[in-house]
């Protein structure tokens, strides 16, 4: 298989989110099959939808995959089962997410997955970091990263001081 380039969201407001995060990131190094690429910044963000919670750490980073999108999913969601994730309720507290966002070209909408991610693009936790690692970032759709930005200037995002894992 040839690689693809996959973009991941990382957040966490439990616990230590950073530090979390930073081992959410070297297992995904150890995933068979994906090289971790480009590793955005790390931001404090508001909570979105449910706000009545702690603020959030988010990244974004990418990885070439050999592997296929529902295996690197299938090891994303093994990954946050060994954090203890608990999905009590949509947009909750939790001690680490991990989102496929983008992989590749790829556009699938089934019950279980759906690439692009869905709620992207309305999440400034998710297009700033993007922006970040990959500036002229064209979406499969024809729609760049940097025209998107705009509509999430309303939410609250900003660089922390702990920038690399």
């Amino acid at each position: 298989m040839k690689a693809v380039t996959a973009y991941i969201g990382l957040g966490a407001n439990l616990g230590d989110p950073t530090g979390k995060i930073c081992e959410a990131l070297k297992k995904i190094e150890k995933i068979p099959g994906v090289l971790l690429g480009e590793v955005s910044s790390f931001y404090k963000t508001a909570p979105v939808g449910f706000e009545e919670q702690d603020d959030f750490v988010n990244i974004v980073c990418s990885a070439k995959c050999s592997i296929g999108a529902f295996h690197l999913l299938e090891e994303l969601h093994d990954i946050e089962q060994e954090f203890g994730r608990i999905r009590s309720f949509l947009n909750g507290p939790r001690i680490i997410d991990l989102d496929l966002l983008l992989y590749g070209g790829l556009f699938c909408n089934t019950a279980d997955v759906t690439i692009p991610h869905p709620r992207m693009l309305d999440r400034a936790f998710v297009l700033v970091p993007l922006q970040e690692i990959a500036p002229n970032f064209v979406l499969p759709s024809g729609v760049r990263i940097a025209d998107l930005l705009p509509r999430v200037l309303g939410q609250r995002i900003e660089r922390s001081d702990f920038t690399r894992y």
